[in-house]
């Protein structure tokens, strides 16, 4: 087992996983429309979010990415899933 986690402005939350989970995968844990309706992640790691604070600055910094539906999910990862 393994977590990810999400962020928002009101809640942050993580969620425990099974080890080499995809990120459709692990949309579906948060709720099965994200599993879906999945299109990507927007994915940071844990120790660069922990260091820029949001994704906003996470992304000025280049360590933010989109990733897929196989994008196999790290422990630790913090997500923020687009659905349709």
């Amino acid at each position: 087992m393994q977590s990810f986690f999400t962020v928002g402005e009101d809640e942050n939350r993580a969620w425990t996983i099974k080890k080499n989970y995809t990120a459709q995968q692990a949309a579906g844990v948060i709720h099965t429309d994200f599993f879906n309706k999945f299109i990507r992640a927007e994915v940071v790691g844990y120790d660069d979010f922990m260091k820029y604070k949001t994704f906003a600055k996470c992304k000025e910094a280049g360590v933010w990415r989109l990733e897929g539906k196989d994008y196999i999910v790290k422990d630790g990862d913090i997500l923020n899933i687009r659905h349709s």
